[in-house]
């Protein structure tokens, strides 16, 4: 429907004189309605923005933005106002805030018309929204020169648009515990980044990373967020309308603190055990009957969480492999594992209920005892993850429906254990993520993106998903057929040769060359991490043949990567991590083809080869992450280079 609306627009456009048939417009994410008017709307210059509401001074940021856009964009400049005795011939932008117009929370009219443009809500969320999509098409029409007069000024189509979110709670989540975590600059820039895109929630994963001042030993070599870091992000992401929630993983992933001395008598196993895949050095969990386990996650929320303005806070509890395995053995046989799990857990539901807020949790443990799940706090929320396409969202959805628990569904963007992302499932994740969230009523919905095995991927790979999960998640009917390398190429890439976001969609496919399907990842990311000898497990036929064509196709993407004509202030840094991306991708596939006996690769071609990518990828490490954590994700390539020697 969208898409024959769309183009009824470029038409009445063309006849203007505006905009070719070939130009189609694009936003992100696309609103729930829009309709074409007659006319268009020249933004002159010494005009004035009017916030037309009784406390002007919320509306203010939401202002500023539009402000700025249009001086930089169109060299326009426009005043900021409050007073209604303006002329209504000098109101440019009227921004309107009107609690009686009944409108969805969060939505907003927004409407383009010869005399100026007006947009209204009930809720400052609302007009942030309103504001981001005139930004966008600022953005996509820019500056149209005017035959009479020498003054650049911008043309809008004239037009309607009623929009508003499907899911009230839409966040990311950026893993910052598996060895990478950003600067301020780089979490700065993603903030506006999803702000744009009207993401209102965002959570930065973590275990170890926090700089807890009474635990210095756990956190002193990962160049951590200090509180005042966490302080300063908090105030940013609330002046544009993103809920930062505190997330402190506090039972399982724990090894980083469970390895010091002063919590290894904490541990459920502290001498290792066996994960589903392999054998785990080491301790993991934290065993549950100890009295010093929620006196130790105790210390950390008073400790953390006044850092935060959000009442919500996400615990973790995820894969807590070893739980009767250790310490917990012998209560685990009596009660069962599922009851010692759902004990411990509702101690830490007391400890965060307490101090005010309410408690998110993965969810993986429960559902594999489903009984237990009416047994749940009805406050408490239930984070339903998972990241491959058929992931049973729905099954699981309607349990916690049917038990009246509140729960958000958590796809991911598939671009972690990956290298160049996982296109074709990501978009099928978090396809089906949306749909079933909605069908059962999920308060929320998280997209994970996570940085297991040494956050291998650059940021930049995750962007598809990102913008895919907050397409699907904000007006789901009116986006689940969105181009989404269209819209990459405009808000994510800002690209006016419309390359990289066709170049990250096209790498991110490159996986399935090989023929192999695994789970939470992709199989050339495999053979990096694994030594040659492991691999006897791979049923490949035809190596030279798979990997060969493979090569051909990831050459075929990168010599796209040159041409790219990016605005972005970061746009030689944006080439540089898809270079890097490249090289990886065809040390893999060589890498390959040597494994499986090609005669055409030598083991000195291919130590040098990954030298030279080693050396590059530190250096495009630093340039938007923190040095803490470099050591460890580079340990991750011994493997590969001790294949060589």
């Amino acid at each position: 429907m969208l898409g024959k609306m769309y183009t009824s627009i470029n038409e009445s456009l063309r006849r203007l004189g505006l905009v070719t048939l070939t130009q189609q417009i694009t936003l992100l994410p696309l609103p729930r309605h829009l309709n074409l008017n007659e006319g268009v709307a020249r933004l002159s210059d010494k005009h004035f923005i009017l916030l037309d509401c009784d406390h002007p001074q919320s509306l203010l940021f939401s202002a500023k933005r539009i402000k700025n856009v249009l001086h930089s964009q169109l060299n326009i400049d426009y005043e900021i106002v409050a007073s209604k005795s303006i002329p209504a011939e000098l109101i440019g932008l009227r921004l309107r805030l009107d609690a009686g117009e009944r409108l969805h929370p969060q939505g907003y009219t927004l409407d383009i018309k010869p005399d100026g443009v007006s947009a209204c809500a009930e809720d400052e969320a609302g007009l942030f929204y309103a504001t981001s999509t005139l930004i966008q098409l600022i953005q996509y029409y820019g500056a149209i020169p005017d035959e009479e007069h020498s003054l650049p000024h911008a043309t809008l189509p004239c037009l309607h648009i009623a929009d508003w979110p499907d899911f009230l709670n839409r966040g990311y989540m950026l893993d910052i515990s598996r060895d990478k975590v950003p600067t301020m600059e780089t979490i700065y820039d993603l903030v506006d980044l999803i702000a744009s895109w009207k993401i209102n929630q965002l959570q930065l994963y973590t275990e170890h990373t926090f700089a807890y001042q009474n635990h210095p030993e756990v956190w002193k070599d990962a160049s951590p967020f200090t509180g005042g870091e966490i302080l300063a992000l908090d105030a940013y992401c609330q002046e544009r309308f993103i809920e930062l929630v505190p997330n402190q993983n506090s039972f399982g992933h724990l090894e980083h603190w469970l390895s010091h001395p002063r919590y290894s008598t904490l541990a459920e196993s502290p001498d290792g055990f066996d994960l589903p895949w392999g054998d785990h050095m080491g301790p993991y969990s934290l065993c549950p009957l100890d009295p010093g386990s929620i006196t130790l996650i105790s210390s950390l929320y008073g400790e953390l969480l006044p850092h935060f303005s959000s009442c919500q806070f996400n615990v973790g509890c995820d894969e807590t492999f070893d739980l009767g395995l250790g310490r917990s053995k012998a209560a685990c046989e009596q009660f069962g594992t599922g009851q010692v799990y759902l004990d411990f857990l509702l101690k830490i539901y007391h400890e965060v209920s307490q101090r005010g807020f309410s408690m998110q949790f993965w969810s993986d443990i429960i559902m594999a005892h489903p009984e237990l799940v009416p047994a749940l706090p009805n406050d408490c929320i239930a984070l339903e993850w998972g990241y491959e396409a058929n992931h049973p969202f729905a099954e699981h959805a309607e349990r916690y429906s049917q038990a009246g628990i509140q729960f958000y569904v958590c796809p991911g963007t598939s671009a972690w254990n990956s290298i160049a992302g996982r296109t074709e499932n990501c978009l099928q994740n978090i396809s089906s993520a949306a749909t079933s969230g909605l069908k059962y009523s999920a308060l929320g919905f998280l997209n994970t993106d996570w940085g297991d095995n040494g956050h291998w991927q650059v940021l930049p790979v995750s962007y598809l998903g990102i913008a895919a999960g907050t397409a699907y998640s904000w007006a789901y009917e009116a986006n689940k057929s969105i181009d989404i390398t269209s819209a990459l190429n405009r808000f994510a890439f800002q690209d006016t040769s419309n390359r990289l976001g066709d170049i990250a969609y096209h790498l991110g496919n490159v996986y399935r060359e090989i023929g192999i399907q695994l789970d939470n990842k992709s199989a050339l990311f495999e053979f990096l991490q694994r030594p040659i000898h492991s691999w006897r497990g791979f049923p490949l036929e035809e190596p030279d043949q798979v990997f060969n064509r493979a090569l051909e196709l990831i050459d075929q993407i990168s010599s796209n990567i040159p041409e790219a004509s990016s605005r972005r202030p970061d746009h030689q840094l944006l080439q540089r991590e898809f270079h890097l991306t490249v090289k990886l991708l065809r040390h893999a596939c060589l890498r390959g083809l040597y494994g499986f006996g090609s005669s055409q690769i030598s083991a000195s071609y291919l130590y040098d080869d990954l030298k030279a990518v080693i050396s590059e990828y530190k250096d495009v490490w630093l340039l938007r992450n923190r040095p803490g954590g470099l050591k460890d994700s580079l340990a991750h390539f011994d493997i590969v280079l001790n294949d060589y020697k």
